[in-house]
């Protein structure tokens, strides 16, 4: 794979981790860089490990995974927007917002969103590409995305308050619902 399509495919692949960060930042009293940075890292390595994950299943049991893959990121994805949802609405714009997100709910959404990439790991197995570069790419792309998407996240909550919390949560459902339309319907 050429540097170029490994740095487009990587770019893709961080696109909604960076929307699920502007919902997670949206949802925090105030982002710090460190709390930014940390969410930056956790969604990076997910997102860095699950393509050698898919890759190692690639290798040995493609079909297997690939059937229900979509399944697990839309349920995992519309979960956690359908919660983000909830707490945006019965919070008042008066309530305190937490000062950092617990590392379950970070590795939760960071798996959810980092689904598609372990897909991709599996294509990647088939054409022999590098999955060291590629994954390290995948990893650093996401790295710098989710945490620029919690400091923008943060600074449209706190002008749009639980407003942003609310779309940050539907942002989260149509992905989960785009990957099982194009799994199922479209695929």
């Amino acid at each position: 794979m050429s540097p170029v399509a490994t740095l487009f495919l990587a770019l893709s692949m961080s696109t909604d981790a960076f929307a699920a960060a502007l919902g997670k930042g949206a949802a925090l009293r105030r982002a710090r860089l460190a709390e930014a940075l940390r969410t930056g890292l956790v969604f990076g390595v997910t997102e860095a490990v699950t393509p050698l994950i898919g890759w190692a299943i690639g290798r040995a049991a493609q079909s297997y995974i690939a059937s229900i893959d979509h399944w697990i990121a839309f349920f995992l994805l519309g979960g956690i927007g359908a919660k983000m949802i909830w707490d945006g609405a019965k919070r008042s714009q008066e309530d305190e917002k937490p000062p950092r997100h617990s590392l379950a709910a970070l590795l939760v959404t960071a798996i959810g969103t980092s689904i598609d990439a372990m897909a991709v790991g599996v294509t990647l197995a088939l054409i022999g590409a590098n999955i060291l570069i590629t994954a390290a790419a995948i990893g650093a792309a996401t790295f710098v995305m989710t945490t620029l998407g919690m400091i923008l996240g943060n600074a449209l909550g706190a002008r749009f308050g639980r407003h942003a919390e609310i779309a940050g949560g539907v942002v989260l459902i149509v992905i989960g619902c785009s990957i099982l339309i194009e799994h199922t319907l479209l695929g």
